[in-house]
C-alpha cells in the first residue's frame, strides 16, 4: 500500500469508526454508504501550493455532482496547529475571493485540534481531531437541505461535546490510534 493510500485508509477509518459510528456528524452515514466522499491527499506543504490544490478540488466538485464532499488530507507541513489555523484562514479567504462563498463551506480537523478557550486535554477537542490535518469541503446547498430535515441541528455541537466529555480523552486517543492500524 502506498503512503498516499495509507493516509486515505486512515482517514476513511476515522470517518467510519469515529465520525459515523458515534454519530458525530449525523449526515456522514448517508455519504459513506453512497460512496460519495472523495479523499484527496495533498502532498504539498507550502500554503500557496495547498490553496491551489484546494481550488482544484472545488473545480472538481463543480464538475462532478456525484462527489458530495471532499476531505483534503494534508499529511505534511501543517502538523503544528497554529500554522494549520493560518492555512484555514487563507483557505476561507480564497474561497471567498474565488466566488465560492455560499457554494462550499470549509470545516477543519487536526490531530491537535483545540477549541479556543479550552484546555488542550479537554475531551471536547476530539470532536474535531483527525489522524491528519484535514480540510473538509462541504456543498452548502446539500448541507442546507439535510439541515431542514434534521430536528434541532444547532444542538449537534453541544451533543458532541457532552458525548466526548462523557467518554473522556483516553477513549478518543485509542479510537484515533486504531484508525491508523487498519
Amino acid at each position: 500500500m502506498s503512503e498516499q493510500d495509507q493516509y486515505i485508509a486512515h482517514t476513511e477509518n476515522w470517518v467510519k469508526q469515529v465520525i459515523m459510528k458515534f454519530n458525530l456528524c449525523p449526515f456522514a452515514r448517508r455519504e459513506v454508504e453512497r460512496a460519495s466522499i472523495r479523499y484527496a491527499v495533498i502532498a504539498a506543504h507550502k500554503p500557496k501550493a495547498v490553496l491551489l490544490a484546494l481550488l482544484a478540488e472545488c473545480a472538481l466538485l463543480d464538475q462532478d455532482p456525484a462527489i458530495e464532499t471532499t476531505l483534503v488530507i494534508l499529511p505534511r507541513g501543517f502538523e503544528g496547529f497554529y500554522a494549520y489555523l493560518d492555512l484555514v484562514d487563507l483557505a476561507e479567504d480564497m474561497l471567498l475571493e474565488q466566488g465560492y462563498e455560499g457554494k462550499y463551506q470549509l470545516a477543519s480537523f487536526h490531530p491537535d485540534y483545540c477549541f479556543e478557550g479550552e484546555a488542550q486535554d479537554d475531551a471536547a477537542n476530539y470532536t474535531n481531531r483527525s489522524p491528519y490535518p484535514t480540510l473538509h469541503l462541504i456543498r452548502e446547498a446539500s448541507m442546507a437541505q439535510v439541515l431542514t430535515d434534521y430536528p434541532n441541528p444547532e444542538s449537534i455541537p453541544e451533543r458532541n461535546v457532552e458525548f466526548a466529555r462523557r467518554k473522556g480523552a483516553d477513549f478518543f486517543v485509542k479510537l484515533l490510534a486504531n484508525c491508523s492500524k487498519h
